[in-house]
């Protein structure tokens, strides 16, 4: 079990509450005051949970350590899955490209499709933890449901492939100030992107493609999704479409998938 190290934005903030009440007990007056900067502060607070790259509530992964990007390494990261008609036929197109990725999965699906989820693994990828239910109310749990939805789908997991996850993303990338100490309990790292395409809204394959393909470069973080993923103009998922290039243009500019487990070590 690892221990919370408060970032300095929690430090600052709980430095506020104390002035704010103390200042309150010896002068009643400056109360509105003191109600406008606490609100204030969580408005801040809150706004940084609400920017999936942000740092100021804690450590995040947005990119790979510097070694790995000098050696050309990016990752690709694939959310929301299995998805059992889809998520077999993006296996094929990595073994083919000879790259590897990161799955965040859902718990719940992978309970669905146990015999596909040791499949990913089997075929040298990484399963990681993207909640139990992904419940788009993630971000507004209280502490013990947001614990049980990351605890559950680690245990889940970790039984079904043998090895515990090591990397969290929350649904959508958001999240709240209790995020924070309970991943540092897990030992889990909370990981984000450098870029994203919008995938599950975006059809649109070739947009896809150069929105994650613009001035990409060595230790860059990429997000797809490989469930919920959105439909291009003949009914295929857009992963399946946007991929295969996308491989291509990492061969050109020669860079290499890797998973974020083989470059970033277990937080401890």
């Amino acid at each position: 079990m690892g221990r919370w190290q408060p970032s300095p934005a929690y430090t600052a903030s709980a430095a506020l509450h104390v002035a704010a009440a103390a200042g309150v007990a010896v002068a009643p007056a400056l109360w509105p005051w003191a109600l406008a900067a606490i609100i204030a502060d969580h408005a801040l607070l809150t706004v940084a949970g609400l920017l999936p790259r942000s740092t100021l509530l804690g450590p995040n992964v947005r990119r790979l350590p510097d070694d790995a990007a000098a050696r050309g390494e990016v990752a690709l990261t694939i959310d929301d899955g299995p998805e059992p008609t889809v998520t077999p036929q993006v296996l094929d197109l990595l073994d083919a490209a000879g790259a590897r990725a990161s799955f965040f999965v859902v718990g719940a699906e992978a309970k669905r499709h146990p015999a596909l989820l040791r499949e990913i693994v089997a075929r040298g990828h990484a399963v990681e933890n993207h909640s139990m239910h992904h419940l788009r109310r993630f971000a507004a749990l209280g502490p013990g449901r947001m614990r049980a939805e990351i605890v559950d789908a680690q245990h889940c997991l970790a039984d079904l492939t043998g090895r515990a996850p090591t990397f969290f993303r929350p649904t959508a990338g958001l999240r709240s100030p209790l995020l924070e100490p309970i991943l540092a309990a897990l030992d889990l790292h909370l990981a984000s992107w450098t870029r994203r395409a919008y995938d599950t809204r975006r059809g649109d394959a070739a947009v896809v493609h150069d929105a994650l393909a613009r001035n990409l470069a060595g230790g860059d973080v990429l997000l797809l999704h490989d469930g919920n993923a959105a439909r291009t103009t003949d009914g295929r998922p857009v992963i399946l479409a946007a991929l295969p290039k996308l491989l291509d243009t990492l061969a050109q500019r020669q860079l290499r998938s890797v998973t974020l487990a083989s470059v970033i070590p277990p937080r401890s």
